[in-house]
């Protein structure tokens, strides 16, 4: 069985584990930047690059502390995020593999998001569909096999976490969004406004959310008693799960999948986690809490598949001949 370190910079968490047969989390250990973030609003990449380069070292020796393994390989997310972040995670990742002399393996961050769901108790067999939500990208992805995959539909504008923490501002809620909103909607009545639902009608299988936003403005903005913030909330969360809803629907149908795996920041959403589990007709997996943020375990579950598929984009790095890069395999399907 592989044992493989896995490291996460692509955002404003630095994620770090260690994962057996990519389903084992040996350890996990995530520090989050969300503190030092919240004055703004949102991720500022200058300081999350910074952020990542202070504690990185610190959290692979804790990790490989507590996991007590020898690692086979080192998997390290290098796309999709912040570009410096990225290097961050990236440069780390390949100064361990070539000290180590183990292979290195990039990783697609949605592929990491992915494989997330076989972290959990239960983990799906392919084929499955995928429904990836958080803070940059809300997609569905028809899961073929390990490693093939096609994207069925994206967002056009905002991405579903990017929508909770634009409404969160609107409201004076704290950053990030999808808590605050959730918190706040706990106390509203969710059909308090008719919020539009994008796209509900059109033979897509895209998302939009700016128009759900820019509503949300105008019932602010509109004249009158202002509106209690619990009832935007609520109003507005249950829009935005309906829409997902929708689409995840429509291409269960399409595909004919009987397998749902919903991934992602957003996956940690309660309403959306009630109801994928009474309103649609698939086996629905979801990771634990733990893994719905960005995390290393994801990462390494991922880079331990295509290990042992034998698939994997990596480098073979040595010390005993100059270090070279290898021929790239593409993620099929992904940007």
């Amino acid at each position: 069985m592989s044992v493989v370190l896995g490291i996460e910079t692509s955002c404003d968490e630095t994620g770090v584990a260690v994962v057996q047969a990519g389903r084992e989390v040996l350890s996990n250990e995530v520090a989050s930047q969300i503190d030092l973030h919240r004055v703004f609003g949102g991720v500022v990449p200058e300081i999350a690059s910074r952020q990542h380069t202070k504690v990185i070292s610190q959290l692979v020796e804790k990790a490989l502390e507590d996991a007590g393994a020898e690692v086979d390989a080192v998997a390290v997310t290098v796309g999709p995020g912040l570009m410096g972040s990225l290097l961050v995670g990236v440069c780390f990742a390949k100064a361990l593999a070539y000290a180590w002399g183990k292979p290195l393996v990039p990783v697609h961050h949605i592929e990491g998001h992915i494989f997330s769901a076989f972290l959990g108790e239960h983990a799906p067999e392919f084929p499955f569909l995928a429904l990836i939500v958080s803070g940059g990208h809300t997609q569905l992805i028809d899961c073929r096999a390990p490693h093939q995959y096609a994207i069925l539909g994206t967002t056009r504008d905002d991405a579903v976490g990017e929508s909770f923490d634009k409404v969160a501002r609107l409201l004076g809620l704290p950053y990030p969004g999808g808590p605050s909103i959730q918190q706040a909607a706990a106390g509203g009545n969710p059909e308090a406004f008719s919020f539009p639902r994008a796209m509900r009608d059109k033979d897509t299988l895209e998302f939009s959310y700016s128009g759900l936003k820019t509503a949300v403005l105008y019932a602010l903005r509109a004249e009158g008693a202002a509106p209690a913030p619990a009832d935007v909330a609520a109003s507005f969360q249950a829009a935005a799960v309906d829409i997902l809803l929708i689409k995840t629907r429509q291409a269960l149908a399409l595909t004919g999948a009987r397998r749902l795996v919903v991934a992602g920041g957003v996956a940690a959403n309660r309403l959306l986690r009630e109801r994928l589990t009474k309103e649609v007709d698939a086996e629905v997996f979801m990771p634990p809490l733990a893994y719905c943020i960005d995390n290393g375990a994801m990462i390494a579950a991922a880079g331990d598949s295509r290990l042992r598929h034998g698939v994997m984009r990596w480098w073979a790095i040595s010390r005993r001949r100059p270090m070279r890069v290898s021929r790239c395999t593409p993620h099929r399907g992904t940007r």
